[in-house]
């Protein structure tokens, strides 16, 4: 079966007809009865009813059909940015990827980003140019593009009949033969039509040059004169695909079904099946020793589990591959993650929204087990006689975030654990609780990445939230020395409260945070009362004196003071480290310090005015500027308060073309004017 199993990604940006592609395969294959529509919300892939109120694929959806005696595995990714954590996530399980890309738009930023992908992971990749029936579709357009942006350079394997609505064909490369398609997408071979022979005999030339690159016998025979016949064309385009020194270019229209039978011929015929693409690297989780494991289907088994859903009849479903070994219908592995061993009592196989029960599953094979205790995506699960640990990507950065706030008091808990559970579900996002403003925030890849998990919060746990702009964690310091005292006296009916302590308060340079020194002689202060001084400041310290923010960056010096030999307690003089340091930083010049962003922009070169003008008005500052293939590279420093919102607002300059990342470098001070505003807001809020 391993020979015979195929695993395709269907990668792309989004809208350019992945969805479409696999529901027609499906409809081809015999598996669907009748085409659904995404326009109409009712395709095999996309059910969600967030993804039926955008028009869009925000999770992966996996299906199969048999073609040709293969079976194949669809995984139908998000090709929008705000969800393209998942297709990170479920690309690592396929064996090859199918780039779609729109004849009309051409290529977009997350085209690039999906062949990056797909890169990554050394996938053979194809690409499939679809819509060629549509108005404005261009096809030698998005070819030429395709050829300067994308390296291997890709090859031709057929040529369009026809344009926008009288395409109704493809030119075959290989067998130099057509076919034209009736309006039910039915095929028929036809002769090559005479206005396309020069074209096509030129194409054949230049994908024969291609093939015998690929293979060293045949390029010494193509050199000498001699020509290849079909078989071996097909035999070295198999071997330039698995190698991703070729990169095969088909066409065809999906709404139409023109091209999408020969499409699936291709896959079958040159795509590595699970066998094929060979042993998979892992790590040897007691000698930490990189090891193989091969697709052996009567070796120990071994799973990698890439993604986790709720689903509303199963239960929690971690979604995994099988790499080696074979599965029956229930049973027990050892989670090598988590250190346990985990039971299930069903294995399901995907189909779109349904999960069918199945009695065994071998490597290659993508299946699902429900209800697991422990296991997380990115654990691998295997068999206790032979422990295996699979690497996994690393979850991408989020970009924005939000304080999520409960419609109803009291549902906080509610709202953070019902948010722990699409955390699991979906790794691009990031939950946390901020001590400090006592706000969950909730991260994401964008503001409808963000927007979407919160309607799925509303109707998988009824929990409806509130979306604000979290609260910056500012922080105090000081810049001048000084030496004061805090004296605490209380005379009570018994013992009364007495605590002296002299400090001298001083700043510290950026990020060296808090130092204490006790430098008291001759017992003036007892030993066992300086810790509660100590004590007294650091609490004093976490209520800063302009905004009630932590100060940071200072280093105080415990150099004298008194005590009552009855009226002492640590109590007293923890009061009275407390009001020494407020004394102090009331006069040693007390500032407020924002957090600055560390800032990395990768775009094209044309918005490069727009994006530095942009980060001027932010108060950014540029640190220096890369080149990387076509786009250039900004790192910044720009304050947090100013970088909240960047997300849509790069978006919309750079038409989706631009991407960033960001990470806290330091603290620095903010400027006189704006300080102030910030103070009188905090107290007002406060009050």
């Amino acid at each position: 079966m391993t020979m015979h199993l195929k695993n395709i990604a269907l990668v792309g940006h989004g809208g350019s007809g992945k969805t479409t592609l696999a529901e027609t395969m499906l409809f081809t294959a015999g598996v669907l009865s009748r085409l659904g529509r995404v326009e109409d919300g009712n395709t095999a892939m996309d059910f969600e009813p967030e993804e039926l109120k955008r028009q869009s694929s925000i999770s992966s959806a996996f299906h199969q059909y048999t073609w040709a005696k293969r079976v194949v595995n669809i995984v139908d990714t998000p090709g929008d940015q705000n969800f393209f954590a998942d297709t990170r996530n479920c690309i690592q399980a396929t064996d090859g990827a199918l780039l779609v890309i729109d004849a009309v738009d051409g290529i977009k930023v997350q085209t690039e980003l999906a062949w990056d992908l797909a890169a990554e992971f050394h996938l053979p990749c194809t690409i499939f140019i679809n819509k060629l029936d549509r108005e404005r579709a261009d096809f030698n357009r998005v070819y030429e593009s395709v050829t300067e942006a994308f390296s291997p350079k890709p090859v031709l394997l057929q040529l369009p009949i026809g344009s926008e609505s009288e395409f109704n064909g493809v030119v075959d490369l290989v067998r130099m033969t057509a076919f034209a398609y009736d309006s039910g997408g039915k095929r028929k071979e036809i002769p090559i039509p005479e206005a396309l022979k020069g074209q096509a005999e030129t194409a054949r030339e230049n994908l024969i040059e291609s093939v015998a690159e690929a293979d060293d016998a045949l390029l010494e025979r193509y050199l000498e004169g001699e020509t290849p016949s079909g078989d071996e064309i097909r035999d070295a385009l198999k071997q330039g695909l698995f190698s991703r020194s070729l990169i095969p270019v088909f066409c065809g229209s999906v709404l139409k079904n023109v091209g999408i039978d020969l499409l699936m011929d291709m896959i079958s015929e040159y795509f590595p099946s699970a066998a094929e693409r060979g042993p998979w690297q892992g790590i040897d989780p007691e000698t930490g020793e990189t090891v193989e494991q091969p697709p052996d289907p009567n070796a120990p088994f071994s799973g990698l589990v890439f993604k986790t859903v709720t689903d509303p009849y199963y239960g929690r479903l971690s979604i995994f591959r099988v790499v080696s070994g074979t599965i029956g219908g229930d049973g027990a592995f050892f989670n090598v993650n988590k250190g346990i061993k985990e039971r299930y009592s069903q294995l399901l196989q995907l189909a779109g929204r349904e999960q069918k029960p199945i009695t065994e599953a071998g490597p290659g094979a993508i299946v699902a087990v429900a209800k697991l205790k422990e296991t997380g995506t990115g654990d691998t699960l295997c068999s206790e006689t032979r422990k295996i640990r699979f690497p996994v990507v690393e979850p991408p950065t989020p970009l924005i975030s939000f304080a999520v706030k409960p419609k109803s008091t009291g549902d906080e808990d509610k709202v953070f654990s019902s948010l722990a559970r699409l955390n699991e579900e979906d790794v691009g996002l990031a939950l946390t609780r901020n001590a400090e403003t006592k706000e969950i925030l909730l991260s994401g890849a964008g503001q409808v990445h963000i927007e979407t998990t919160v309607e799925k919060l509303k109707r998988k746990f009824g929990v409806e939230v509130v979306l604000e702009l979290p609260k910056i964690p500012y922080r105090e310091t000081i810049k001048k020395k000084v030496r004061v005292q805090g004296r605490h006296k209380k005379q009570t009916g018994g013992h009364g409260q007495f605590g002296d302590c002299w400090i001298q308060l001083e700043p510290l340079p950026r990020g060296d945070g808090f130092e204490f020194v006790d430098a008291i002689v001759g017992g003036v202060i007892p030993r066992q009362y300086i810790p509660a001084v100590e004590k007294g400041i650091v609490e004093s310290a976490q209520r800063g004196v302009l905004a009630g923010f932590p100060c940071i960056d200072f280093k105080v010096t415990l150099d004298d003071g008194s005590y009552h030999a009855v009226d002492s307690s640590e109590m007293a003089f923890k009061i009275a480290g407390s009001l020494a340091f407020r004394k102090a930083a009331e006069q040693a010049q007390p500032v407020l310090l924002e957090p600055i962003m560390e800032v990395t922009i990768t775009a094209p070169d044309e918005y490069m005015g727009d994006i530095m003008g942009n980060l001027n008005s932010r108060r950014g500052r540029v640190l220096g500027m890369d080149s990387k293939g076509k786009n250039q590279v900004i790192r910044a420093h720009v304050p947090m308060a100013e970088f909240l919102t960047y997300a849509p607002d790069l978006n919309s300059m750079t038409g989706g073309r631009g991407t960033y990342t960001m990470k806290f470098s330091h603290y620095d001070e903010v400027p006189a004017q704006l300080a102030q505003k910030i103070i009188e807001q905090t107290k007002k809020d406060a009050e």
